[in-house]
């Protein structure tokens, strides 16, 4: 499994934002609540259209997304 199977970016929905794919729930979001200290099983009962390969793909997304970057700009690697 990679994320670009579950996450989507379409200019037409959300304006761009990935989402989870035949949803209109962000990456974002389901981010902010596992960081919120909600457990998987908070998160797929609270939002029965996701799975946990979903959940799994957004949190690879994001890896990929801060992958290489700087922890802070101008800091030496």
């Amino acid at each position: 499994m990679t994320w670009r199977d579950h996450i989507a970016l379409d200019p037409a929905v959300l304006v761009g934002k990935p989402v989870v794919k035949g949803t209109r729930i962000p990456v974002e979001l389901v981010l902010d609540l596992l960081v919120a200290g909600w457990t998987f099983e908070q998160v797929l009962a609270n939002y029965p259209g996701l799975t946990l390969e979903d959940i799994r793909a957004c949190i690879a997304y994001a890896k990929d997304a801060v992958s290489g970057e700087q922890a802070f700009p101008g800091a030496p690697a």
